[in-house]
């Protein structure tokens, strides 16, 4: 006899296991201890790193210091320092998706990374001084405009804005450099003269040590500076970055 279509039809009996199956679920599946960890082996599994973003050397503790340069909100960073290390962090922020407009008065200098960054994409262009064009910055496509225009950089065209970031290179303290220290979000700082440590350590209210230090600094070495907090990074160069750019130095 048909089941008339007003009758709803009997739930199955139980199994031979006396489980029922759940409608639209299956059948229960067996019980499990749950993967749980304690508070101790869960900082075990923490990665030494306190941001996301592109690394830019290794800490005294030899732990990854990590900087994010592609930012929703504008930021400046201040560099006083060598070509070797601003070159080593635009290679780095192009592989973390970032184009890289290099504002610059000496491009040849310039042309060979440009070249070999990307893997043949054109994500690193150079331009002349006061000549980078709008670059049209967005969270898909961020960008870094690396001005590189001598110890008195004029005032560039292009400013940092959400998801443009603008890092200025200087090779030495200059008379500028107190303005663009004072504006950046980052300042970093690599050897120097003691005139122009002691200089630096009352512009960043940096305690005696790391001031003094700051004319010791051995190659490659650099001091992070924000209004809070203060970071010494070795940046240690790949294989590729030393046969592009040769090993560290402070001088150009």
């Amino acid at each position: 006899m048909s089941v008339p279509a007003h009758t709803a039809p009997r739930s199955p009996a139980p199994g031979r296991g006396g489980a029922r199956p759940r409608i639209g679920f299956g059948l229960i599946g067996p019980r499990r201890e749950r993967h749980a960890l304690s508070m101790d082996q869960l900082e075990a599994l923490a990665l030494p790193v306190g941001d996301d973003g592109m690394v830019i050397g290794v800490d005294p503790a030899n732990r990854p210091a990590v900087l994010g340069i592609n930012r929703p909100t504008p930021y400046d960073v201040t560099l006083i320092g060598g070509l070797w290390t601003a070159q080593v962090l635009v290679l780095r922020a192009a592989a973390t998706g970032a184009r890289i407009a290099v504002e610059t008065g000496r491009a040849p200098v310039w042309t060979a990374l440009a070249q070999a960054a990307g893997g043949g994409q054109p994500c690193v262009t150079l331009h002349d001084v006061g000549r980078v064009p709008p670059q049209g910055a967005s969270a898909g496509s961020p960008v870094v405009v690396v001005r590189d225009c001598g110890m008195r950089p004029p005032r560039g065209r292009v400013a940092s804005a959400p998801w443009q970031s603008v890092m200025t290179l200087l090779p030495y303290l200059s008379p500028v450099a107190p303005r663009l220290m004072e504006k950046s979000g980052l300042v970093g700082v690599q050897r120097v003269s003691p005139d122009e440590a002691a200089q630096i350590g009352r512009i960043m209210n940096l305690p005696r040590a790391e001031t003094e230090a700051l004319s010791t600094l051995a190659d490659g070495v650099t001091l992070w500076c924000t209004a809070r907090d203060r970071q010494f990074v070795m940046t240690q160069p790949t294989d590729a970055e030393t046969g592009l750019l040769g090993s560290a130095r402070r001088m150009d």
